[in-house]
């Protein structure tokens, strides 16, 4: 009997060769960071129709449970760009990392409070502890709390939980007093009987947004991608507004990790518009905010 079969030198190049194709592959791809937050929605809906697919290079989903580690993945070149909020990308910017807005997002959060805690208005916030992500729209939206209900800064107690699910559990183990939360989590916790206390859509504030780093968007090829990829979008937009979110439940239950009562729960969500860039009345509050917070804290 007799056998062949590659030599240990022949697969160990094949293996390096299959490594910088993946790696060629990689840096040619468009990859974008997301979060498990209805805002990523139309972008996991036009993955499903595969409208990336005939993007140049195509387009690659970075899937990351803190804004945090998305503006890490953007600054560090891992990704071009990301899905997240006015705060986070413009004080990216004023940082020296260029950026580019090319759609505001319908993303908006809610201010739901432990059930056991009992708050149920702002001013019951007095000596309780807020979850929420330093330098981003839940930093500015607490600050609005704490101002519309006359609270003193040092007697609300805003906590920095990253991760969205830990903060979600954090409220089912009775550890936090309250938090914010965007869709689906926000109803996993309604479901749960928690209460909510303020809502960003009142506000008229629309601070959700996709950005990429403008330096990588001035490569002829990054652009081309880009227009491809807004393009796909908007068509993904198309489809979310005519068949509703319900339709998609796979992705949701998928890619989120949430059960299919959550998404049947869903309340009906603000439309999902073709990509143009954020308005300049929310980029002035933003403006406005950053500048107090670094003239309070010099950063």
């Amino acid at each position: 009997m007799a056998a062949c079969g590659q030599s240990y030198e022949e697969t160990k190049r094949i293996a390096r060769e299959n490594r910088k194709e993946t790696l060629r592959k990689n840096e040619a791809a468009l990859k974008i960071a997301v979060m498990p937050t209805l805002d990523c929605l139309p972008l996991y809906v036009a993955r499903h129709y595969q409208l990336l697919d005939t993007i140049y290079g195509g387009v690659r989903l970075k899937p990351y449970r803190a804004q945090m580690d998305c503006d890490t993945a953007l600054e560090r070149g891992h990704v071009e760009g990301m899905v997240t909020d006015l705060v986070r990308a413009m004080r990216l910017h004023r940082r020296g990392v260029k950026m580019r807005y090319v759609a505001a997002t319908n993303a908006h959060w809610q201010l739901i409070t432990n059930r056991n805690a009992r708050i149920r208005k702002l001013k019951q916030l007095d000596d309780k502890m807020v979850a929420m992500t330093r330098f981003s729209s839940t930093d500015l939206l607490s600050d609005e709390a704490i101002d519309s209900a006359k609270l003193s800064d040092d007697r609300v107690f805003k906590v920095q939980i990253n991760d969205v699910r830990i903060r979600l559990q954090m409220l089912m183990n009775n550890e936090m007093d309250a938090l914010w939360l965007t869709e689906p989590q926000a109803t996993e916790a309604r479901l749960m009987k928690h209460h909510v206390v303020m809502d960003s859509r009142t506000m008229d504030l629309r601070l959700g947004v996709i950005a990429f780093r403008e330096k990588e968007m001035q490569h002829p090829n990054r652009a081309k991608q880009l227009s491809l990829f807004l393009k796909a979008y908007d068509q993904a937009c198309d489809s979310i507004n005519k068949y509703g979110i319900g339709h998609y439940r796979r992705l949701l239950t998928d890619y989120y990790k949430v059960k299919q009562t959550v998404v049947d729960s869903l309340p009906p969500q603000p439309k999902y518009e073709h990509a143009r860039g954020p308005r300049q009345q929310d980029v002035a509050v933003v403006e406005k905010w950053l500048d107090k917070e670094k003239k309070e804290n010099g950063r």
